[in-house]
Formats: C-alpha cells, structure tokens, sequence
C-alpha cells in the first residue's frame, strides 16, 4: 500500500538520523457534512485531512514530531528534529515500542462502506428526519437535523517490523426538536450512526422519536429529596460504563488515582454482570484491526460475574504494572499512545425494563446528565438530571433541575441490568437500575 511506502521511508529516516527505534503514523480523512434548519441548508462542508506523526526513541527518551506534508523530501528534516528533541528530553523507563508487537491481524471487521453518499444524499436524510419531527403534535420549532458521512485511513509502522493499515467509513444523522412556548420551552433530540450506510436507522424516524422526546418533557416538576431506585436509560447508563472504563484505565491505576486500584480479581459489580471490549466486532463503531502500538484487536472481558478480570493497557502502562499490553493503545499523530476501550458493553440482563422497574413504588427514571461531577480517586458521584419520576411501577411525570448522588463503588455493586442491549454509541448498555441513590430535589 502507498501509505505504508510513505511510513517506512519516514521510518528509514528517523534511523538514518540516529534514532535507536521509531514509529510513524498516518491518519488521512476525508468528511462529507450537511446541517439543516426549518427547511433550510445552514451548512453544507467537505473537509479533508492529511497527518503524519514520527516517534523516535534514544534509550529511554522519546520525542514526537508531526506533519501535514507528505512529501519525503520532507522526511530527513523531520527526523532530525525529532531526534535532536530526544536529546534534551528526561528519560521515561517506561516508555518504548510493543515488546511482542503483532502481525497486522487485518481481521475480516467489514469497515469500509464503498458506497460514497453525495450531498444531495444527505441533504435528504437531514430534510425527512427534521421533517419528521416538525409533524409530531406538540413540536413548535427545530434546532434542525444533521447529517455525516467520513472515510478515514489509518496507517502505521515501526521499527522493529510491524506494518499495517486499515479504511474505516462513518455515517450519522441527528435531529433535535424544540415543544412548547416561551419559557416552557423543551427540547430533546435522537441520533444514529454506522459503519454502513445499511446500518444507519431509517431518518424519519429518528426525527419522530426526537419529537415525541421534547413533547413528553413540557411541563416538568421538581420533586422532593429522597432516596430511591434510579433507572438508567441506555443513551445515559453508557456513562456508568464510562466511569468504570476511567477506573480500570491502566494509567489511571499505575498513577495511583482510581477507586479500583487495589480491586483486581475482587468483586466490584453486581455478581452476573459482565463487562466485554471487543475490537473486533465486525461493523463495530470503534472496531480496528490493531492499536496504536500495532498490536492485535482482541475480545477481552474486563468484568466477568461481577469480577474484575483485566485493566485496560497499553505497552507503558502496562510496564509501570509489570503486565503485558491488553491491546488498547490509542493514538494521534501528535502525541504519545495511552489506553483506551474500543466497542465497550455491559452484556444483557433477563428483564424486560418494565419489569425492571415494576416493583419500585416511587423511583426516577433518568434519560439526560448534566455535568460531570465524579472524582475518580474515591468513587464519589454527583450528576445534575432530568427525566420521568416512575410511580407504582410505570412511568409518571417529567422532572428536571436535579442531582442524583452516590458512590460509584457502592453503584456499581447494586446495578440490575435489562435485556435491551443495542450497539448504538460505541460504549453501550442496557437500561440499567441502581438501587438507594440520593435525588436531591426541592
């Protein structure tokens, strides 16, 4: 391939300058974006991208430069630079290549759509989903409907001979729906996105359900402070997920600042749930076929029955746990790897969520967060919220201006799981129910 010609080269340059060992990256795009707003094209762009990013290493000093030019007559400069950086640098001992880099495991992921939509493609798609959502009884106006299509190539390369190189499409469509008047104004919004086109949900109704969503929350109340069963809607318990992805993260451990440091082979879930990162889910948000350090995408379970089985590592990481890399480098061209998870998931419970909820006499059932107040250190939780209050098993009024509080620890050990998985966002759960959490209401 082109692309790996062009790395190797860099490569070449960076020993030939005197780089012990080195990795190049290159990340090429190319992205197709439509915004509409009450029947009108607000927006209508093409961008693309070109970036190279070269990483060298004298012992255990490393430096990173990165480009837009790829042009090798460009290359030898390059390198230099980066090398005259490691020389002033401090030392890292944990930095370096892969130990056991892998092959380019260039598995079966199935993510490159060929099929390259036009602008009159998703002008449509944005047109029928605000559409949709303009024609629900209730919905008064449109902060419109937003349509993408990108194409993107990753390619890297390292001195001890990993090379490999993957093509990856993205299509998405959103739309966002305001209901009411005045001050009583709500809005909410829904969204897709895929691999494939095949795969993107049909856009009428993603505005429709967009519509129903603003309509369903006019007229909110503020309830009292109590403590409660709390559900979870799955556009939101991904961030439970998320806290727990944060917890895990290698880095995150070797630095001493997670909640879960000292819980490895312990319970920390909620004994039957299981938490799984696959990157090589075929059509996969975040499939890839190797990290950022070129190893191999693998099916990992980092909670199994409620067990913590596994960090999340990259090679440094890992170093610093005196463990081996889980696969989960992720990179730019302009700086170092760290871990990170790729298609993340909490495994489906047995319930439907309505017989999740079926038993709660008075709970809250929660489908909008607002900011971010978790401290990774002690587990403490504290998040602003908004949704429906569920009375005698079914779901009641709206609510909005509240906080829901607890410890992620204590959470994560009472969380009930329903059936309803669907691999939306890349990080993905079922509604989730967490029991005794603080509303802190009027």
């Amino acid at each position: 391939m082109p692309h790996l010609d062009t790395l190797e080269a860099l490569v070449a340059a960076a020993r030939r300058a005197g780089a012990e060992a080195a990795d190049a990256l290159l990340v090429s795009s190319a992205a197709l974006s439509v915004s509409r707003r009450l029947g009108k094209i607000e927006q209508l762009e093409r961008a693309e991208g070109f970036d190279l990013g070269l990483r060298v290493f004298l012992g255990q000093r490393q430096a990173i430069v990165s480009s837009t030019d790829p042009s090798p007559a460009g290359f030898a400069a390059l390198a230099e630079r980066a090398v005259a950086m490691a020389k002033v640098v401090p030392e890292d001992p944990f930095a370096g290549l892969a130990d056991a880099p892998d092959g380019p495991g260039l598995a079966a992921l199935d993510l490159a759509d060929p099929a390259e939509p036009s602008a009159e493609d998703l002008i449509a798609r944005a047109a029928a989903a605000e559409d949709a959502a303009m024609a629900v009884p209730g919905v008064t106006n449109s902060e419109g409907a937003d349509a993408y299509y990108g194409r993107t190539t990753v390619a890297l390369v390292t001195s001890r001979g990993f090379a490999g190189a993957y093509e990856r499409t993205s299509h998405s469509l959103s739309a966002t729906a305001l209901a009411g008047q005045g001050t009583g104004m709500e809005r909410d919004y829904d969204f897709t996105s895929a691999v494939h086109l095949a795969d993107l949900e049909d856009p009428a109704a993603i505005g429709r359900r967009a519509g129903e969503k603003a309509v369903a929350r006019l007229n909110p109340t503020r309830p009292k402070t109590a403590k409660l069963p709390v559900l979870y809607d799955p556009r939101v318990a991904g961030s439970l997920l998320g806290h727990l992805a944060g917890a895990i993260n290698g880095a995150a451990v070797a630095r001493g600042t997670s909640f879960l440091r000292d819980r490895m082979g312990q319970q920390v879930m909620a004994a039957g749930l299981t938490v799984i990162d696959d990157p090589t889910r075929p059509r996969g948000l975040r499939s890839r076929p190797f990290d950022g350090e070129g190893m191999q995408g693998r099916r990992l379970a980092l909670v199994e029955d409620g067990m913590l089985r596994s960090w999340v590592l990259d090679w440094r990481s890992a170093r610093q746990l005196g463990l081996a890399s889980t696969g989960h480098a992720s990179r730019g061209t302009g700086g170092p790897p760290s871990p990170a998870t790729t298609n993340l998931y909490l495994a489906p419970g047995a319930l439907s969520p309505a017989a999740l909820m079926a038993d709660i006499r008075e709970g809250l059932y929660v489908t909008e967060l607002i900011g971010s107040g978790v401290n990774g250190v002690t587990g403490d939780y504290s998040r602003g919220a908004a949704g429906f209050m569920i009375r005698d098993g079914a779901l009641a009024e709206p609510v909005s201006e509240i906080t829901i509080a607890g410890n992620l620890k204590e959470m994560f050990l009472h969380l009930t799981a329903a059936e309803d998985l669907q691999f939306r966002r890349g990080t993905d759960s079922p509604t989730l129910r967490v029991e005794g959490l603080t509303l802190a209401g009027a």
